[in-house]
């Protein structure tokens, strides 16, 4: 596992679309495991591909007693509002 520099605005990959997932092997196993260590260490609850540099649709959270690694996430319904601090890591 290692710590992955953080990429900030405005870099191009944080407004790209993201490629879908496509290979489920032990490197995404890795990957997810560095983004996990790299959302820790930057004290975050939640870390996407992009905000380190990888333009795919994957992210992992680890907030509230939920943790998880999504890939290919798709929004199918919304509702409501939040607010509060802003909580982004790039």
């Amino acid at each position: 596992m290692a710590v992955r520099k953080i990429t900030e605005y405005p870099e191009d990959v944080l407004g790209m679309v993201g490629k879908p997932v496509t290979q489920f092997d032990a490197a995404l196993a890795e990957l997810c495991s560095d983004m996990f260590e790299t959302m820790y260490d930057a004290e975050g609850v939640g870390l996407a591909a992009p905000q380190i540099g990888l333009n795919l649709r994957l992210f992992v959270m680890d907030c509230d007693d939920i943790k998880l690694i999504a890939a290919n996430p798709e929004i199918v319904q919304t509702e409501g509002e939040q607010s509060g601090p802003e909580g982004c890591l790039s």
